[in-house]
């Protein structure tokens, strides 16, 4: 990890994130660990792939050829080292308050055949996003690779956060007759090992088509603001262990279920809409 990292980040670097977030949707660190910290969490990645599709619901499809696992902290090598990063706190908190709270690990892995997703967010928006353009909750993205055009990149439409329409199916997909105007705003992301995103979730975007023989694994850190109640689609928990191990700056932010023993997570956070892909 850069030396850096240690070291608080400059405001004017945190309050270009938060500009980015409400305007764009997304923001970026670049070169926030060195790329063999992002090499030991593809084989954390890879080792937990694995096993979850050795059994019954460890894996949920997210189109063609295109799984989401959920893992818990402790079968990430990196995963103290990445929630205590100082630009991931200092974003956490300068947009969802002093209090944030992390809910979600797990990761995207589009493989060699994966096809175009249907533009999308990732759950329906928030009444207070709706009333007061609040975001509560917002997604932490790491590559596991330098990401290729032929890999299938992942696309957003910025500014697309506040998109508040009645025709979306679910209140996540746009209707069809949209898709020109979120292709023509469309941004094509190619992050390198080691690189941090954030963004919201409510941002339209979708996964693009893998034309290559390589998968494209993708680490999600979901953090929320109290009381957004995304913790209630996901099943991280920690031993006690684990939990006594942990920085108190880190533990104060992990509300999860201590156990004795960790038991495999079956997948619910299941988007039905991205099953098929772009169809």
């Amino acid at each position: 990890m850069h030396d850096s990292a240690t070291v608080p980040p400059a405001a004017a670097h945190i309050e270009t994130a938060v500009r980015d977030l409400h305007t764009a949707g997304i923001t970026a660190c670049r070169g926030a660990f060195e790329p063999e910290w992002a090499d030991r969490m593809r084989k954390d990645i890879e080792a937990a792939f694995v096993e979850a599709r050795g059994r019954e619901g460890g894996a949920v499809g997210r189109g063609p050829h295109r799984y989401y696992v959920e893992i818990h902290p402790e079968q990430l090598g990196g995963f103290v080292e990445l929630v205590d990063h100082p630009w991931v706190r200092a974003v956490s908190e300068a947009v969802l308050g002093p209090d944030y709270r992390i809910v979600e690990l797990g990761f995207d892995i589009p493989l060699a055949g994966a096809v175009n997703q249907p533009w999308h967010r990732d759950f329906p928006m928030p009444e207070e996003t709706r009333r007061e353009r609040r975001l509560t909750s917002l997604a932490f993205n790491l590559t596991a690779v330098d990401t290729r055009e032929d890999m299938g990149p992942f696309e957003i439409a910025p500014g697309t956060q506040w998109d508040d329409d009645t025709r979306f199916g679910h209140a996540m997909f746009p209707p069809r007759e949209d898709y020109p105007r979120y292709a023509a705003l469309a941004e094509r992301k190619y992050p390198r090992r080691g690189d941090v995103s954030a963004r919201s979730a409510l941002t339209i975007h979708r996964g693009t088509a893998n034309h290559s023989p390589d998968p494209r694994p993708v680490l999600v850190l979901g953090v929320d603001a109290p009381g957004a109640g995304n913790d209630g689609h996901h099943d991280m928990a920690v031993t006690r262990a684990f939990r006594s191990s942990l920085p108190d700056r880190v533990r104060a932010h992990l509300d999860c279920p201590v156990v004795e023993e960790l038991t495999p997570i079956v997948q619910k956070h299941t988007i039905e809409g991205l099953v098929m892909g772009d169809a």
